[in-house]
This record gives structure tokens, sequence and C-alpha cells, in this order.
């Protein structure tokens, strides 16, 4: 559901810890952006954000450290053709505000620019509701988080008497922003995320591995109940033990079969990157220029949907106070499309599509995903596995990187198997997934029907700034792909 009411009650959320303390109104926001305009500019906006973050880590038992840290300042941006001028400020004064903004206003006008016609009344920006505006620091007090954190210790010691160490973490952020745009858009978000993550250390013979489990998303500690925890530790506790018996991985070119969920980390990294919209308007993309063009095997349909209920990725609004929104990137293999913020959509004669993200109030918003995942196809997942003759069969994975421009990528294997005739022989290690996005994407020939999404981890790195992401697909067979291996 889009409407404005959801975001009335977040803007009244936001004026009081953003505005109302530091004697700010609308007539300040009105007043810092008539600055801007008073030069050449083509769009302008104030980014006001409130963020309160705890964290808790248990090793060996005992809680080891704490931390929490409440940060508030503003982002104040003036956009003139493809330049942009910006400034932040951790003063909420209406003097450091002003300050900001003549210092932005200096931005150079140049070629067909426009002056940004500022709206005579504020609109209020339509948004979803998507996940409920909570503190979620306050939904466990100290004592409860911590005790959280022993009991998933128990756990995986209790799971197996190899585990030999655990590490647990707690983290939860209370997040509130308000943006107040040119155009006249106000628009606010109440924003909260919390992660519970596991590592466990299994030894068994001298030889030691590591597993790891955890999730979270937009809502309370009160998520974390036994049944969730239990999924997480036997994640963690079961990596950990595959890894005991795993041997080296073998090397060439193979079927590789990716697993449903967080195997979408490639798909991520390899298609989706590229799909962001400043690396195509500058042609630096392998997807540059293809819209309409086949870019993927016939029943490869991938989205990024800000749109999903509670998700590590989701927004009501992005960072730009768009709408967040269920875009088809590549559809049954064509390319439809590519995410954009609202300075590319510009340049680029297109609309946003809710994809304006940035770090903080201190970063300027880029087109960055949101949760990006793959649909579901007809195929059993147990028969995908049976047809490999030869390969690997993908489950879980580490680190990687990708060159946008060539579209290579490569990707570490945390947890994977070796497959013969159809039949899983043995767990291995060290292998590597080496290839090319668009390349991969049309070597797919088997899609489960099991589509799924991670657990909730994800973290999405671009240009120095980090933002929460989610990804997901089904079971997947791509054919002839490299495997580097150890073996």
């Amino acid at each position: 559901m889009i409407s404005r009411e959801t975001t009335l009650e977040r803007l009244a959320v936001a004026q009081s810890l953003l505005l109302d303390p530091y004697g700010l109104g609308e007539a300040s926001l009105a007043k810092a952006l008539g600055t801007i305009a008073q030069h050449q500019v083509d769009d302008a906006d104030l980014y006001f954000q409130y963020t309160r973050a705890e964290g808790w880590s248990l090793e060996e038992g005992i809680v080891k450290s704490g931390s929490f840290s409440i940060d508030q300042g503003v982002g104040v941006r003036a956009v003139a053709g493809e330049k942009t001028a910006f400034a932040y400020s951790d003063d909420l004064s209406e003097a450091a505000l002003l300050d900001a903004a003549t210092t932005v206003r200096a931005i150079a006008a140049a070629g067909q620019n426009r002056r940004v016609k500022l709206a005579r009344k504020p609109q209020v920006a339509r948004s979803r509701l998507l996940y409920p505006a909570l503190d979620p620091i306050a939904t466990l007090d100290s004592t409860q988080k911590v005790a959280l954190l022993e009991r998933v210790e128990r756990m995986a010691r209790a799971k197996d008497p190899r585990v030999v160490q655990v590490m647990a973490g707690l983290a939860a952020e209370y997040d509130v922003v308000l943006v107040a745009r040119a155009d006249g858009t106000r628009a606010a978000d109440v924003r909260p995320l919390v992660r519970l993550s596991i590592t466990v250390i299994a030894e068994q013979n001298g030889r030691r591995e590591v597993g790891s489990g955890g999730g979270g998303g937009r809502f309370g500690l009160g998520y974390f109940q036994q049944e969730q925890l239990q999924a997480y530790v036997d994640q963690a506790v079961g990596a950990a033990l595959t890894n005991l018996e795993s041997r080296p991985a073998p090397a060439g070119m193979m079927t590789v079969v990716l697993g449903p969920g967080w195997p979408g980390v490639l798909l991520h990294e390899a298609v989706g990157h590229g799909l962001e919209g400043d690396f195509n308007r500058k042609g630096s993309s392998t997807f540059s220029g293809r819209i309409g063009e086949r870019v993927a095997a016939k029943g490869v349909t991938v989205l990024d949907d800000g749109t999903l209920a509670d998700r590590r990725g989701s927004l009501n609004i992005d960072d730009e106070g768009h709408p967040s929104q269920r875009n088809v990137l590549i559809e049954d293999g064509i390319l439809r499309g590519y995410i954009q913020d609202s300075l590319n959509a510009r340049l680029m004669g297109v609309k946003p599509t809710g994809n304006g993200r940035r770090e903080s109030y201190a970063h300027v918003p880029m087109p960055r995903m949101t949760n990006t995942y793959m649909l579901a196809g007809d195929k059993d997942p147990q028969e995908i596995v049976a047809s490999i003759k030869r390969g690997l069969y993908a489950t879980n994975f580490g680190g990687g990187q990708v060159d946008i421009t060539s579209g290579k990528f490569v990707f570490s294997a945390s947890e994977a198997y070796w497959v013969e005739n159809g039949k899983i022989q043995y767990p291995v290690k060290g292998a590597t997934l080496i290839g090319n996005g668009p390349d991969a994407m049309n070597r797919v020939s088997m899609i489960g029907r099991d589509l799924s999404l991670d657990a909730g981890v994800g973290v999405c790195g671009k240009e120095g700034q980090s933002v929460p992401v989610g990804v997901g697909q089904p079971t997947l067979r791509i054919d002839g792909l490299t495997v580097g291996g150890t073996a």
C-alpha cells in the first residue's frame, strides 16, 4: 500500500527528533532550499537523519564487548547537470543548515541547466508501510540481550561435542530520516534493523573448521525466538562439521549448481551492480545500451524489489523521498531496465525507481540495490542436482569481486560438494567460481521452484558506502563455469 497518511505519522516522529529540539520548522527548510535555488541548479535536497545503534558480542562464554552510539546530522545537496555539490553537518541549528546551503550554492551552472523552481507549498510524499515504526533497541532490556547470546552459545555447544568455540553477536539500530526536496516533497521514514550472528569453530583430530549462521530484518528483537535461534545454530554448526570432512576442490570447466537463498549474492555482484544506473549512463557497464536485448537464458527473470515486508533491504522510501518499487530488471532473459536514483534518471530521461540510497547524512545518494533476486522456475531441486554428471554443488558463499566493465567475477564457496553421476560424493574446500556475469546468466539451463531469500545478513559496499541489502534465488544449474580449486 502506498499512502500519504503513513508518511504523515513518520514525519511527526522525524520532526520531534530532528527539527523541534533545534528550533527548525518548515520555514527553515524553505529558507535553506531557497538559498540553494538562488543559483542555477537542476535539483536540491536536505537529508536529516537520527541514528541510535547498539551492539553486543559474546566469546568464550562471556559478553566481551558492547557498544552504543547516537549520531545525527543533515546532508545538503545541489545538483547541476552531472555535477553535485554536497555539504553535511552534525549541528542541526538553523545557522549550520544555512551555512551548508550557502556552501553548496556555489556549484557552477553550465550548459542547459535550469534554475530549480521551488514549490510554493510542501507536498507530503506517498510512501509504503512495510515494517513497524519501532525502536528495536527498546524491545529487550540489557539483561535479556545478554541472556539471548548466552542461550545461543549453549545451544551451539550442545549441538555437537566437536564445537570448541562459539562467537555470537547481536545488533540493533533505530534510524529516522527526513527528506526535504526543492520540488516541495517532504518525506520521512522510521527504520528498525536487527541482526543476530553466530560463528562456531569445530575441531576433530587436530583439524579446525569454521561455520556461521544468523539473520535479521526490520523488526524488533522479539523475532529471535527458540525456533529461529535453533535454525541459526543448526546452520552454523552444520557448516563447520561439513567442512571438517571436506577435501580439496577440483578445478576446471564444469557444471555448477547453486543452492537457493544466500548464493544469490553471486547474482547481486555479477549482475545487479552492472544494472545500476550510474554505470550504464556512463557506458562503463557490460549491460550499457542493451535494453531490449537478450542478456540471460530464457526463464531467467531478475528483480530488485524494495517493497518486501520486514526485509533487511526494504525501504518505505528511498533516501531521496521516492517510494520503493518492484523493478523488473531482466524478464525471461531480456534486459528491461536499470535501477535509478534521481540524478541518473533525469540524465537518462527515465523515472527514478526508488533506489537512491546513501549510507548516512554524510554521504551523497547513488543508485543502489535493495532486495535483488531471481524468480523461481519449474524444476525440482533434487532433479537439478541429479542432472550433474561431474560438477560442483555450491550451497553457501563467502567473499567475491566483480569488474563492472567486463562483467568478470570471482567468488569463493564456503560450503560446496563434489557431485558425480547425480550423487553427492563429499564436501569440498577452496572452490572458487570464475566467470562473466552475462555469460554465466546465458548458461543457466535449469531453474528450481524453490526460490528463497537470504536470512537477512547482507551488506553491500559501493564507492566506500555500505547499505543493508537482501539477495535470493532458486536452485540454479549453470553449464560450463570455471572452477578454481585446490586439488
